[in-house]
């Protein structure tokens, strides 16, 4: 059975899709069938992996409210085993078409649970909020995977996060693991990163991963070319980042 791993932080700019776009990547370039779910309407998982916003197209949003199946939804990309089920702008509605729904934070689960054996990993790009879709994404994840920006702010959201996630394992979804806290954004020259990154480690420890994602330009770059950073520039320092963390996450079976 596929591993699904919402990836999630509140706060906007920290690395959340491009963490979710090229650990998906270099997942599938480990030889694993991947599935990446872009549930942020701003669709920005989906341009970035390569997949030309087309108008008419069906995406998340048919899934989710007529129950049409993900199999007929997914889209293949330029990466032969990295398909992704795509966004658009109609998700934005979704907290309003969900109101009445009784059942309305297990919606995504219910449609992905049929498809999570054909993949190897699930992952699940939330939008940079608490709503009902990133509560769906939690709700159908096994584990959470927090990308924190090395800035003193992030500190404050994690907190946040976790009095959240308590809450959502408490009423929801008891069976939530944190998969880990990833730093992204590192800049080794800097005071500030590394104080952040020292404060993260001795008070979250293990749960802290020991892959960091730099700051890096190439990085930044990739999304506007529609590519993953290992079909971007493989060599770059952010590309070798994300094939670490690809290896760290495997090891945590």
């Amino acid at each position: 059975m596929g591993k699904i791993i919402a990836v999630a932080n509140q706060k906007g700019g920290v690395g959340k899709t491009t963490t979710a776009i090229n650990l998906s990547a270099a997942l599938a370039m480990s030889g694993k069938k991947i599935l990446l779910v872009d549930a942020d309407p701003q669709g920005n998982a989906t341009s970035g992996a390569g997949v030309v916003r087309a108008t008419g197209r069906k995406s998340l949003y048919h899934a989710l409210i007529s129950k049409e199946s993900v199999r007929e939804l997914v889209v293949p990309t330029e990466i032969e085993s990295l398909w992704v089920l795509p966004s658009d702008k109609n998700l934005a509605g979704i907290e309003i078409e969900f109101a009445d729904l009784d059942d309305r934070a297990n919606v995504l689960k219910s449609i992905l649970h049929p498809i999570r054996d054909y993949f190897h990993y699930i992952i699940i790009d939330c939008p940079p909020s608490l709503g009902i879709l990133t509560v769906n994404g939690l709700t159908a994840a096994d584990s959470l995977l927090v990308p924190i920006q090395c800035e003193y702010f992030a500190l404050e959201g994690v907190t946040e996060l976790f009095e959240t996630l308590a809450r959502l394992k408490r009423e929801l979804n008891p069976n939530l693991t944190i998969e880990g806290l990833l730093l992204t954004m590192y800049d080794e020259r800097t005071n500030l990163s590394t104080a952040v990154a020292k404060d993260l480690r001795d008070f979250y420890g293990h749960k802290v991963l020991k892959t960091v994602i730099p700051r890096n330009v190439r990085l930044a770059e990739a999304p506007s070319f529609g590519k993953p950073i290992l079909l971007y520039d493989p060599k770059s320092r952010g590309a070798e980042s994300y094939q670490e963390l690809a290896k760290e996450i495997l090891s945590h079976g």
